[in-house]
This record gives structure tokens, sequence and C-alpha cells, in this order.
């Protein structure tokens, strides 16, 4: 498993995909969204750099995962 931190939306929305198959993305608050990527095993960054910029880049990598892949 290699470490995750805030620039890597993409690694971060698959992690995210698998550990939340059945959720809509777009259903997700901030403060849940939050919540989930630092609860991420791989997750090695500082929780408290909660910056909502790269928030809505990982909400939006995982929808183009979930829309591109069903």
């Amino acid at each position: 498993m290699m470490p995750l931190y805030w620039e890597d939306a993409y690694p971060i929305a698959l992690a995210l995909r698998a550990a939340h198959p059945d959720v809509d993305p777009l259903s997700v608050d901030w403060e849940t969204l939050h919540r989930w990527v630092v609860a991420l095993p791989e997750f090695a960054d500082d929780p408290r750099l909660k910056d909502p910029l790269r928030l809505e880049e990982i909400q939006r990598e995982w929808l183009e995962e979930v829309l591109a892949h069903g």
C-alpha cells in the first residue's frame, strides 16, 4: 500500500469508491468526505489540512470514476 496525501485526488477517489461502492459522490457533504478520506488506511497526510478545493477535486475524481465505470 502506498501512502495517500491530499494532493493524490485520483488515488483517494479510487479508495473511496472501493470503500463506499454504493454511495453517490455528490450526496457526500464536505465533513463526511473529510472524515472518510482521513479514515482511509493508506491516508498519511495531516488531517487538519482540510482544504475545500482539495475535497472538491477528490469528489470530482470520484464522480468521474463512477460515471466512467458505473
